[in-house]
This record gives C-alpha cells, sequence and structure tokens, in this order.
C-alpha cells in the first residue's frame, strides 16, 4: 500500500514541488530549533577527492551547489537542446511572445532591485537573483488547477522558463567567475573541442560523453568559471540528430534523481534561516525589498508588458486558448524565483562574506517574492481560468 500511494505520489506533475517545500520547511525547522548544530554539521561536512596532485576538497553544501547541481544543469542542457531542435522553441513564430516575454522578466526585476541597492557597491551584486524563474514550482502551480488550464498555456510557461533559465546561465558565466586560471581554461577548451569532434565523427555512446564531461567539469572548477555550466555544456553537445531514442532515454534518466533527489536536497542545504538572526529591519533592508519586489512585481510587470509587446509588434501572437488575464495570471507565477534564484544568490555574495562582509540573508527576499508570486498568481489564474476566452 505504501508503495503503491509513493508511486503515485512520484507520478504527479507537482510532486517536485511539493519536495521542494517540504525540503525547505524542514531546513527552517533545524536552523530554528536544537537541531541547528546538527543541521550546520551536515552541511559542513568536509569531502575531499583527490587524483595524485589533483585535490578538490569542499563542504558538503559546496558539493551539492557545485556538483550535484552540474546534473541538474545538464539536464537543463539536455532540455533546451531537445525545445530547441523538435520542442515548443523549434518554431521561430512560436518562440517570439515567450522569448519577448523572458527578456522582460529577467530585464525588469533586475532594474527594481538596482534602484533599491544603487548606493550599495556590495549589495548590487545580487542584481540578477530576481531575475529567475522556477520551472518545478512554476509548472506545479499549474498542475494543481488541473484540465483546466490549455496546454498553449502550459507551454507558454515551459518556453518562458526555459528561455529564463538560458538567460540565467549566461548571467552565471559572464558576471559569477572568479579569478580565472588559464591553464584550467585551456583544459576546459580541450574538452569541449573533443566533444565537438565527437560530435562531427558520429560517435553516440553517451558514456564516452559523460567520461570526458566529468573532466570538463573539473576544469571548470579549477578554472574559476563556476563548474555547473560545464553541465549545461555537455547538454548540449549530446548529439541528438541521429540519437533521438538514446537521447530521449537520458533525459527521462535525469528526472527522476533531479527533482526527487538533488533539487530537494539543494533546497534542504540552502534554505536553513535562523530566525533568530532576523530582526524587523531585516524585512525592510534594500536586499531583501529589491528582491521581493522584483520578483513579485518585477516579474509578473517584465513578462506581461513584454508579452503584449511582442504580440502588438507582430512577432507573434497568444497561444490558443490563452487571453490577457489567463496571460496575466501566469505573470505572476513567474515570479517563482527559488531554486535558481537560491543559486545565483549563493554565487553574488559569496565573496563578500567570506571576506567578513555582513549582508542582509538574500534567502528571505526570495522566500517572500516566490511565495506572494505563488499564492497570488494561483488565485488569479484560477479566476481567469473560470472565465470564458473570447476569441
Amino acid at each position: 500500500m505504501l508503495k503503491h500511494s509513493l508511486l503515485n505520489f512520484f507520478k504527479l506533475e507537482s510532486a517536485t514541488g511539493i519536495l521542494l517545500v517540504l525540503a525547505t520547511l524542514f531546513a527552517m525547522i533545524m536552523a530554528n530549533t536544537n537541531l541547528y548544530s546538527l543541521y550546520d554539521a551536515l552541511t559542513s561536512i568536509p569531502v575531499v577527492i583527490s587524483f595524485g596532485e589533483l585535490v578538490i576538497a569542499k563542504p558538503l553544501l559546496l558539493w551539492i551547489n557545485d556538483g550535484l547541481m552540474a546534473i541538474f544543469f545538464f539536464m537543463i542542457g539536455l532540455e533546451i537542446k531537445r525545445e530547441v531542435i523538435e520542442g515548443s522553441l523549434s518554431d521561430p513564430k512560436a518562440i517570439a511572445v515567450p522569448a519577448f516575454a523572458a527578456l522582460g522578466g529577467m530585464a525588469v526585476p533586475s532594474l527594481i532591485y538596482a534602484w533599491f541597492n544603487w548606493n550599495n557597491s556590495i549589495a548590487l551584486q545580487g542584481w540578477a537573483i530576481p531575475s529567475a524563474t522556477d520551472i518545478a514550482f512554476a509548472l506545479g502551480i499549474l498542475t494543481l488547477l488541473g484540465d483546466r488550464v490549455p496546454k498553449g498555456l502550459k507551454l507558454f510557461l515551459l518556453a518562458l522558463a526555459i528561455i529564463d533559465d538560458l538567460g540565467a546561465i549566461i548571467i552565471i558565466a559572464l558576471f559569477y567567475t572568479s579569478e580565472l586560471s588559464s591553464v584550467s581554461l585551456i583544459t576546459a577548451a580541450t574538452m569541449i573541442a573533443l566533444l565537438i569532434i565527437m560530435n562531427i565523427k558520429g560517435v553516440i555512446n553517451h558514456t564516452a560523453y559523460i567520461l570526458v564531461g566529468i573532466v570538463l567539469w573539473t576544469a571548470v572548477l579549477k578554472s574559476g568559471v563556476h563548474a555547473t555550466l560545464a553541465g549545461v555544456i555537455l547538454g548540449l553537445l549530446i548529439p541528438l540528430k541521429n540519437n533521438k531514442s538514446s537521447f530521449h532515454a537520458l533525459e527521462h534518466s535525469l528526472h527522476a534523481p533531479v527533482n526527487f533527489i538533488i533539487l530537494p536536497l539543494f533546497a534542504f542545504a540552502n534554505t536553513g534561516i535562523g530566525f533568530s538572526n532576523i530582526s524587523a529591519q531585516d524585512f525592510y533592508d534594500h536586499i531583501t525589498l529589491g528582491i521581493a519586489f522584483g520578483l513579485f512585481i518585477g516579474k509578473q510587470t517584465g513578462v506581461f508588458l513584454f508579452s503584449a509587446l511582442a504580440v502588438w509588434m507582430g512577432f507573434g501572437k497568444l497561444p490558443y486558448g490563452v487571453n490577457w488575464g489567463r496571460l496575466y495570471g501566469v505573470s505572476i507565477i513567474s515570479g517563482i524565483g527559488f531554486t535558481m534564484s537560491l543559486f545565483i544568490g549563493s554565487l553574488a555574495f559569496e565573496h563578500a562574506r567570506a571576506g567578513g562582509i555582513a549582508l542582509s540573508d538574500e534567502r528571505l527576499g526570495i522566500l517572500l517574492g516566490s511565495l506572494l508570486s505563488g499564492v497570488i498568481g494561483y488565485a488569479v489564474l484560477r479566476y481567469f481560468l473560470n472565465k470564458p476566452v473570447i476569441e
């Protein structure tokens, strides 16, 4: 009976979102009770891997953020490639509106955050935190609304979130890197060239790609560029056109470990906010306000207005079954940043905190903005779904 119930749960589209919520609540309980010392000890466990002179020594938290999340980004790379070649991003007319929406959904929240923190150069480093959309949570909200959600609306949100993820990846590559190691960069470039040659030569053995990918991940980790980018690159360079069944099988095989293990672990390790250290003033801190307003106000404003701009300019049209009210509801839901926002936040202030600079906890703004976007977005979208679409 229990096994049957678990299998049914994991088949739900909303299962990942539920697990992320549970992992977050568990982390907060541990961080605010006598279990805090255990929580801190767990995330700080030193893990060392060495091969001769090559040594990688990190606490468990960073192995999750740099290592396991590289697998998440690998899956994202595979999804982007599939959608571009044969999915919802393959038709230029179909992607015009969500592409414009994604651009607005990244630009407006970033500008709102920058406006709040313009006079603080350290806080300004977090400008990209509210620019992200969490695919799992956003699609989970749509799932809660059942069959009333038209397919076109789901595809719009999926395309928006994927393009948004691609934008986040570019932002991480360009703006969140540390001092660069030329030797490691040359090694990484060599591995990328090898992956491209393997594509040209028609190699379809995934094991070979993954072995090269491990070397690529190690080189990128040591280079100063964030290691998760190696996962994206590997995903984009896995062949698809002459290898469809195997490609789809690989992508499908990653869904369960990523959605049910890696993302909940990431949420657990990164959301343990100790509220005893948070005062009322923290809720009014410019970092908190910039993130919360960026996600809740900036996302919906950017996504909705830029979608309208794309339609007005004739680049595309709203999907079948979608009107402006329903689009507005989805625009609010896109303000659920969570996973990617937490990830960018961990990078944005990493060096500042390592240098002893005290900053407001960015996770507070992410939780507030995401919660408002999820709850109000659900209510607004449910209201408009109950009204017929007038063509």
